[in-house]
């Protein structure tokens, strides 16, 4: 039978989604892209935050018109949105066959076959995936590698840990036999993903191991390059950044999501930072590895917070100069413990902040990129751009779909997934402009 799934949400989903998928052909069933041509549907959801549930709940009613139309036969949904939603969801969408938590993807065929004859909720069945293998549905030349699930800092406006459970780093040797499959397969950049993933290895070695995971990782012979999204600031250490700067197949890049930098509002949000200790780790960062690009994430109008705050959160930003920043306004999510702090701070002015931050964060960002002009970057090339007859690439300072890109042309002849040199001759909006001569 033909198998399609429908991966929402982040990037660690699509990690469990790809796992899911090699679960599937390694039961017999044939996936498919083409959700019109499926007689089963995996919906693999996300529920962080309001709007990801709201898309979530669209794609699920979506995807059940098609059972209209006697295609398809079976709707499964899995992960966060069957995990928050345990007991009510089964209830709700009558028009789903099966359900399954963020952890229970082992067990997909079970539940497709069960739900033949009625209709399951299988959440919570499993611990962790036992398979360290699966099915990319990346391009072929990078690959992610989740390298822990869950989360233990338990900031008040996040419901990560109600959902996804505690931090639960996987085995070393898992991780390197999966990395391993992934590079014979042909992928060449690995990005390592978690919650935290400075966190990695606490649970299992009683030690942070991030570090010692770099090392044997990049011993894979035709991995060129290994890239860390994630990292909680206050465990970013010395070592790290040390292994960061020297080794040459990590990426100078690093994901540092900082949420604010008013010491009053870190501390309303949970987190154990400061203005003063985040901007000594940005400084410290620097000096160990000048070239290196830091993309972060920024909440405004948390609850309490003063004008004062945000001219805070301005002057850290303008000083310490993320090359990418994403920007979202706070909003209440059910069971978060902000959702019971006083002081909201008014819509229009968390909208407002949001513009002001965005457009602060996009002069640096250009005032960064313009140092390339002139000069000669690695490129990988990615895709075409038709509609100005010219390519599209990554350079280290982008990871792939949050990041600017690298829009280039070429009397040479380019594949994808290759590296080249190409001199920047500016920039268009937020990405860069070159050529290959």
């Amino acid at each position: 039978m033909k198998v399609g799934i429908v991966s929402l949400g982040c990037d660690k989903n699509r990690c469990n989604t790809e796992t899911m998928l090699h679960y599937l052909q390694e039961g017999g069933y044939e996936i498919t892209n083409n959700e019109a041509e499926a007689e089963i549907l995996v919906v693999n959801t996300c529920a962080f935050i309001e709007s990801a549930r709201v898309e979530a709940v669209e794609t699920i009613l979506e995807m059940a018109e098609l059972k209209k139309n006697g295609t398809l036969k079976t709707l499964i949904v899995s992960g966060c949105l069957p995990e928050k939603y345990i007991g009510d969801i089964f209830n709700e969408f009558i028009e789903v066959d099966g359900f399954l938590g963020v952890r229970d993807y082992p067990i997909i065929c079970d539940i497709i076959k069960n739900a033949e004859n009625k209709r399951v909720n299988a959440v919570h069945t499993c611990t962790l995936p036992t398979s360290n293998k699966r099915v990319l549905t990346t391009p072929a030349h990078y690959g992610y590698l989740m390298i822990a699930d869950g989360c233990d800092n338990h900031c008040t406006y996040c419901t990560i840990p109600q959902i996804r459970g505690r931090f639960v780093s996987r085995k070393m040797e898992e991780l390197i036999d999966e990395a391993k499959t992934i590079v014979a397969d042909g992928v060449k950049e690995i990005i390592l993903v978690a919650q935290d993933v400075t966190s990695y290895g606490i649970d299992l070695y009683n030690r942070y191991a991030i570090v010692e995971l770099i090392q044997e990782l990049s011993k894979i012979e035709y991995l060129k390059h290994i890239r860390l999204l994630y990292c909680y600031p206050e465990k970013v250490t010395d070592e790290l950044l040390e292994e960061i700067a020297h080794n040459e197949k990590v990426v100078k890049y690093m994901d540092i999501p900082l949420q604010h930098a008013s010491t009053a509002v870190l501390k309303r949000m949970g987190r154990f930072g400061t203005y003063e200790g985040y901007l000594d780790l940005f400084n410290k960062i620097k000096a160990k590895i000048p070239e290196i690009a830091i993309r972060s994430t920024v909440m405004v109008g948390f609850p309490g917070e003063t004008e004062e705050d945000f001219e805070n959160l301005v002057q850290f930003l303008e000083e310490v100069k993320p090359v990418n920043c994403g920007v979202f306004a706070y909003s209440d999510e059910e069971d978060a413990p902000s959702k019971n702090l006083p002081n909201k701070v008014d819509d229009d002015v968390k909208t407002e902040r949001e513009y002001d931050l965005i457009e602060i964060l996009s002069e640096i960002s250009q005032e960064f990129k313009e140092q390339f002009i002139g000069k000669t970057m690695s490129v990988v090339y990615e895709e075409i751009d038709f509609d100005n007859d010219r390519f599209i690439g990554r350079s280290y300072i982008s990871a792939p779909d949050i990041d600017s890109l690298v829009f280039f042309t070429s009397t040479q002849l380019v594949e994808v997934g290759e590296s080249y040199d190409v001199t920047i001759t500016g920039i268009e909006n937020d990405d860069l402009i070159g050529e290959i001569k």
